[in-house]
């Protein structure tokens, strides 16, 4: 303890100076040179695989001109494209083999003047789906019709009249089956415009 007429230390109220602080040296390291990389010589030319083998005609034995398809990539074994005199030939052979109509549509080929009719068939009792094809004028597209050899033709050769405006010979009734009473236009050709 001291007493009150003893010298006191005295403290200095302000901060003593001290040396500025230097930052320490930092070592300058150049930038890599970048390599400049060569062009990879091209990989040597591979020969095309050879062509896939024909695939099975399960149909040969008919008389129509019918061609093995590979099911997995188009979704039916066979097809084949006719004259257009040749479709209800077609369709009583088809018929005579136990196939049936699975269903009718057509194919607009504007470009080349043409509509395409298609006929699906199918197999009840086997694992077998066949196409047949045929091409008519597109400023004139008439055709057979195919619903005395298949009476369920009638349905889709409707529809596809609806839509593409082929004309079945002989059907009984191509009133419209989808679009109004009064429908003049077919809304699948390509020179549609609503």
């Amino acid at each position: 303890m001291t007493t009150p007429n003893e010298p006191q230390p005295k403290v200095d109220s302000a901060p003593s100076a001290s040396p500025p602080a230097v930052p320490a040296p930092t070592a300058v390291v150049p930038p890599k040179p970048v390599a400049a990389t060569a062009p990879r010589p091209a990989a040597p030319a591979q020969p095309p695989p050879p062509p896939a083998p024909p695939a099975p005609n399960p149909l040969a034995h008919l008389p129509l001109p019918f061609k093995g398809v590979d099911y997995a990539a188009k979704g039916y074994h066979a097809d084949a494209t006719v004259s257009p005199d040749q479709v209800i030939a077609a369709a009583e052979v088809l018929d005579k083999e136990g196939l049936s109509l699975d269903t009718i549509t057509g194919v607009d080929w504007m470009a080349e003047g043409q509509m395409e009719v298609v006929y699906d068939y199918f197999h009840p009792a086997k694992a077998l789906r066949v196409v047949v094809r045929t091409r008519i004028p597109r400023d004139n597209p008439e055709i057979a019709s195919i619903h005395k050899v298949f009476p369920g033709a009638n349905w889709h050769e409707r529809e596809t009249h609806d839509f593409f405006g082929i004309r079945f010979l002989g059907h009984p009734n191509l009133t419209p089956f989808l679009l109004p009473e009064d429908a003049d236009f077919h809304p699948l050709r390509k020179d549609y415009a609503p």
